[in-house]
């Protein structure tokens, strides 16, 4: 399919609630302020439903001054360890699942339900008949409506991603700043096609996120799951791989610079940051070219070697450049993602909002339980 702006006019259109519902402004969220006193929040959820907050939380977690405590798998261990070091009676609980029936939510949930009170607990799943929606009104918990449109790698900027931001002690209005002009803006748009250009839909197997940004790693665990479930249909779609750097140059750097060409690589850094300079004097010899250095230096020298590297081998490349770590960079981050996972499955001419090798195993894993021999 041609990229043009007709197709992103029709994109927009066809998923005109999904948009609208990015740049809707949170005032309600207001009336759980009273929540807002709790120092620690444990949130309770797989997937979409938790992967944005904790993404949320580790890019601004240098101004949240609370604990935040995420439960997103099953872990014996890690649920022992959470009820040991913690004053449970003291910590928010926040469990979130848009289907209100998802196993390792509920069962997660089991081993704190006499932790959860009504001035302690929020619930936020679809309001529909199932397991969570149910056990909110029985137990009275305050309740929150997990929009039916949305599915949960896709809500990180409506209320699955906003009510824990609003409760960690940050302005839902900063993650939307600027995002209704955005969405309306060509530049959008053009940069998008451009992006999406670098992918080499047909040729590419391996989608390599390249992080130099250690705040950016929950991000683009958010990146991950957008880009797996999303795309990966039909026998088509990428592998998204994450990669840490400079760390990775002494581990997978071989493989990716001299290993098979059927990889993209998404490369992420600071433009500028403030760093620790090196004394002048303290290496010497073969090392002195560390002397008089700023420590980020040494990191943006590496970065900018790989780059040189990638462009002699004619390895594909898209560098995204992070100006400042605040909620309206990362606001504009998770829209311009979402935004493109969207268009790419246009152009691929696959559903970007459904997951039946999911569910498959889903049933499956029920079957299996209700079975004899489990």
């Amino acid at each position: 399919m041609p990229l043009s702006i007709k197709t992103v006019s029709e994109l927009l259109k066809n998923n005109y609630q999904i948009f609208r519902a990015f740049t809707e402004n949170n005032n309600y969220l207001d009336k759980f302020k009273n929540f807002k006193k709790f120092k620690t929040i444990i949130i309770v959820g797989m997937g979409g439903s938790i992967l944005g907050s904790k993404a949320i939380y580790s890019f601004l977690k240098y101004k949240i001054k609370k604990k935040l405590i995420f439960i997103d798998n099953l872990d014996e261990n890690l649920i022992k360890k959470i009820r040991n070091e913690n004053n449970l009676s003291k910590c928010l609980f926040l469990i979130i699942s848009k289907s209100g029936n998802t196993s390792e939510t509920i069962l997660n949930l089991y081993f704190f339900k006499s932790n959860l009170k009504k001035n302690n607990t929020i619930i936020l799943t679809e309001n529909k008949n199932n397991f969570l929606k149910n056990f909110a009104l029985k137990k009275n918990f305050k309740f929150i409506e997990h929009k039916k449109f949305i599915g949960g790698r896709y809500s990180v900027l409506t209320d699955v991603g906003m009510l824990p931001a609003f409760l960690m002690g940050l302005k839902n209005s900063n993650f939307k700043k600027g995002l209704r002009k955005l969405l309306h803006s060509k530049s959008l748009f053009l940069k998008s096609f451009k992006n999406i250009e670098k992918l080499r839909i047909n040729k590419t197997k391996t989608l390599i996120f390249f992080n130099y940004v250690p705040e950016l790693q929950d991000f683009l665990y958010w990146c991950q799951q957008l880009f797996a479930e999303s795309l990966g249909k039909k026998n088509k779609g990428f592998l998204p791989v994450i990669s840490n750097a400079p760390k990775d140059h002494h581990s997978l750097l071989q493989l990716y610079l001299a290993g098979p060409k059927d990889k993209v690589f998404y490369i992420f850094s600071k433009r500028k940051t403030k760093s620790i300079r090196i004394k002048s004097n303290f290496f010497k010899k073969n090392m002195s070219y560390l002397n008089n250095k700023k420590y980020n230096n040494v990191v943006l020298s590496q970065k900018n070697a790989f780059i040189k590297i990638l462009k002699l081998k004619k390895i594909p490349y898209r560098e995204i450049l992070i100006d400042e770590l605040d909620e309206n960079t990362l606001g504009k981050l998770f829209l311009q993602f979402i935004f493109e996972t969207i268009f790419i499955a246009k152009i691929m001419k696959i559903n970007p909002f459904d997951q039946p090798a999911v569910e498959d195993v889903k049933i499956l894993t029920k079957k299996i339980l209700n079975s004899k021999k489990s």
